[in-house]
């Protein structure tokens, strides 16, 4: 038979199609891939009611490339999770890779983006952030659902309390009523210049903790070869000046 005759492939080629073939099942299905994400401004977010901010870009520029067609929702983080779990989406936007997630996601390798979690304090009432001892009897303003570094969470003596958005609690730390916010350095700074508080909220330059932010797909037939081509079309995509001009984009202060 030709098949018996047929050299076998490469490992490197087999990837390369079994990635190909994931990628035309999704081209030729007959609905976009489902993905989810909560607005975090400047990585995600609507502006005029339209879909932008870094990682949005970079990801839809990606799936454009992969000719992947992808429809796109905006919810709170929580429902974003629930439909991972649920089946009810694809893909999860932004998100951080966990043991409790490993059973229902698949990451690809190459991240999207990386976040520094820092802390806002009032400048009228400042404080001093060495390590999270510092922090023990001061009210920390969270954001539910959101993943919190083990470190701080199990530091005894630290009051967190949850604020459905980072404008609330920002607005939380500007009534007196929670002493620091703890979020990424550039989404905090991205809210204080949207909403002219830049003057009178400021970041702590000492780091609570980092991480990196991925586009995760949903575990399923042929989504694990989908999650590689996705991050060997990213990772190709970070070597062109089109990438360097996005990042130096979404770099000026909001607008």
């Amino acid at each position: 038979m030709l098949a018996d005759r047929m050299p076998t492939l490469p490992a490197c080629l087999r990837w390369l199609v079994a990635a190909l073939l994931a990628t035309l099942a999704w081209s030729a299905h007959a609905e976009p891939l489902r993905l989810v994400t909560e607005p975090w401004a400047p990585f995600s977010y609507l502006k005029d009611g339209k879909p932008t901010g870094l990682d949005y870009e970079i990801a839809a520029e990606v799936f454009r490339r992969m000719n992947v067609e992808v429809h796109w929702q905006f919810l709170p983080w929580r429902r974003c999770l629930a439909m991972a779990r649920q089946g009810q989406a694809d893909a999860v936007l932004d998100i951080f890779e966990t043991r409790e997630r490993d059973s229902m996601l698949i990451y690809p390798s190459e991240p999207l983006s990386e976040v520094e979690f820092v802390l806002f304090q009032a400048n009228d009432r400042p404080h001093v952030f060495n390590s999270l001892a510092d922090l023990q009897g001061l009210i920390i303003g969270t954001q539910p659902g959101y993943q919190y570094s083990e470190a701080f969470l199990k530091e005894p003596g630290i009051h967190r309390e949850t604020a459905p958005t980072l404008e609330a609690n920002l607005g939380k730390l500007m009534l007196g009523r929670i002493d620091l916010v703890i979020t990424d350095r550039r989404a905090g700074q991205y809210a204080l210049e949207h909403l002219n508080l830049n003057q009178q909220i400021s970041a702590l330059p000492t780091a609570v903790s980092s991480d990196r932010q991925y586009l995760a797909l949903r575990r399923g037939p042929g989504m694990e070869a989908l999650a590689e081509r996705f991050a060997s079309t990213l990772r190709q995509f970070r070597r062109e000046p089109a990438y360097t001009a996005l990042l130096a984009r979404f770099a000026k202060p909001a607008s």
